[in-house]
């Protein structure tokens, strides 16, 4: 009766299977729309320097963010011309992957 439960149908082509979905696929992290107005960190580290402030206009590639992660200084960019909105870091603070650092809004 379990597995009656966990039997799924998938469409392909107009063409119907029946499988049955393993515990990995499951507990799968969901995947989400990447929203392009927050700045994760892309790996765990520590803040060494905050090269912007709230309300400033940067470029599309200026630097923003000094990160160290594995002993290696990384230089974050702007990815698009915008406005820096908040900035939930400080200097010295070690962060986790996917945390968000700054929020912006683009500008015309």
């Amino acid at each position: 009766m379990a597995d009656q439960e966990n039997k799924q149908y998938i469409i392909v082509h107009s063409a119907k299977y029946e499988t049955t979905y393993n515990k990995k696929y499951l507990n799968r992290k969901v995947w989400e729309e990447p929203n392009f107005n927050m700045i994760k960190s892309y790996i765990p580290g520590t803040i060494i320097d905050i090269l912007v402030k709230e309300g400033q206009v940067l470029n599309g590639g200026d630097s923003i963010i000094v990160l160290e992660a594995m002993k290696m200084y990384n230089d974050v960019q702007m990815p698009f011309k915008g406005k820096i909105v908040k900035i939930n870091i400080e200097k010295g603070q070690k962060i986790p992957k996917g945390f968000i650092m700054i929020e912006i809004e683009p500008v015309a």
